[in-house]
């Protein structure tokens, strides 16, 4: 009796090795007799015992984080860089076949590519054109491991960390930028002031009668706003009419 009961589990023992269950998100890698056999989507899957062997490759984004890394850029800045790169398996058995851990070394790829790529650039080019470095690290990193069947969709500069003096030397920087603006935007009034005065003097000089206008309004500012007594010199223009009519007469 203890014989057909052992069978019973051996049977049940192969036959449980016999089946996979892959994931919608996953592939099967199948090797037969250490061979490359084929890839099996997801489903219910059955395998040769001891002949086959499936290995399961899941095929979601993976998110991974580039450690800081010392960078000496361009302009010999010493700085601390770290980043986040996208990217998934688009070929399961050339990410068994192809690399040994194609996490690992699509980690040590990127750390590499990251030093390498900045420090050919200079540190106000990493600030002002990051979006154009993270295009450039992406080109790089997506052709290094398309041979690994893994396909690179991102790269994004998290974090740059700058000395203490360099941040002091750039937010002196900021500071007379901002003070330069400053004195250009008040010399570009004082410049359109000087040059609607001027505009209103050649006016005025053209026309007698506008002074004597703008002379009578003075008085009546002056009037409405201050109780105090205020002299004024009279202009003889407004004078002279009467003085000619009384020569006449």
């Amino acid at each position: 009796m203890i014989y057909p009961v052992i069978i019973l589990v051996l049977l049940a023992l192969i036959i449980s090795s016999a089946i996979k269950v892959i994931y919608e998100y996953e592939r099967g890698v199948v090797f037969r007799l250490g061979r490359f056999s084929g890839v099996k989507g997801p489903g219910l899957r059955f395998i040769i015992p001891v002949v086959d062997r499936l290995m399961k490759i899941s095929l979601r984004t993976v998110a991974m984080d580039v450690p800081p890394q010392d960078v000496i850029t361009k302009d010999n800045v010493s700085i601390k860089v770290n980043a986040v790169i996208y990217f998934r398996v688009v070929h399961p058995e050339k990410s068994i076949i192809e690399v040994e851990n194609y996490l690992y070394a699509t980690s040590q790829l990127a750390q590499t590519s990251l030093r390498s790529v900045l420090g050919q650039s200079e540190l106000d080019e990493l600030l002002a054109h990051r979006d154009s470095i993270n295009r450039h690290l992406q080109e790089i990193l997506d052709r290094q491991t398309d041979p690994w069947g893994v396909k690179v969709s991102n790269v994004e500069i998290k974090h740059v960390d700058l000395p203490v003096e360099m941040q002091r030397a750039m937010a002196r920087q900021a500071e007379a930028e901002r003070e330069r603006r400053s004195k250009v935007i008040h010399a570009e009034g004082e410049y359109q002031a000087a040059q609607k005065l001027t505009d209103a003097a050649e006016i005025i000089a053209s026309q007698p009668g506008a002074l004597q206008l703008r002379y009578l309004q003075t008085l009546t500012e002056v009037a409405t706003e201050n109780s105090s007594t205020v002299i004024f010199p009279f202009p003889l223009d407004l004078v002279k009419p009467f003085l000619g009519l009384q020569e006449k007469n």
